[in-house]
């Protein structure tokens, strides 16, 4: 997607329509991007709660849904598993690689993706998706690059307003608030 080619939209209403897979890229998006340590050096995963229950909802209404790390944060896993079938790709994938790992998988097509994510290591990766979109809080590098700027930080609420935005702009979102068209 180019948004800077039409107006950005129309790009986004089209590119909403055709969504079938989410792709979050976990520090930075799932996580605030802080790296939190107990006193043995483990890592200690936290997760926004209305971020989960999001990824539970998407999963629910037939969603797939993809966790990137891009470095071993296999702690994540259990906590991840808990909101259903996601594909994790915890253990130091080149992201790329558990991109294309991913829609290989699900038989999905760029087109068919979202891709959330915070910085330049995933540019190849929001470069492919049909809708690229970044956390308010993401490297300034990347804002002219995506589709959508998400009004939400990382690790905050991002996660939710993007899957509120696909489910509902497809009529799949049942805790709209917004009156059918008709």
């Amino acid at each position: 997607m180019q948004p800077y080619q039409a107006d950005p939209s129309s790009q986004i209403s089209t590119a909403l329509d055709g969504i079938k897979a989410l792709v979050i890229s976990l520090d930075g998006v799932l996580s605030n991007g802080t790296i939190a340590l107990d006193g043995e050096g483990r890592e200690m995963p936290g997760v926004y709660c209305r971020d989960m229950i999001a990824i539970r909802e998407a999963l629910r209404l037939g969603m797939q849904v993809a966790v990137i790390a891009g470095r071993d944060a296999r702690a994540w896993r259990s906590l991840l598993e808990t909101a259903g079938p996601v594909d994790l790709y915890l253990d130091g994938e080149e992201r790329l690689e558990a991109y294309e790992s991913f829609k290989s998988l699900h038989g999905l097509q760029d087109d068919d993706c979202a891709g959330i994510a915070d910085d330049i290591e995933d540019l190849e990766m929001l470069k492919r998706v049909g809708l690229p979109v970044t956390p308010i809080n993401g490297a300034d590098y990347l804002r002219n690059r995506v589709a959508y700027i998400s009004v939400f930080e990382g690790g905050r609420g991002c996660i939710r307003e993007i899957v509120e935005m696909i489910l509902e702009h497809q009529g799949r979102w049942e805790y709209s608030e917004k009156q059918p068209q008709g």
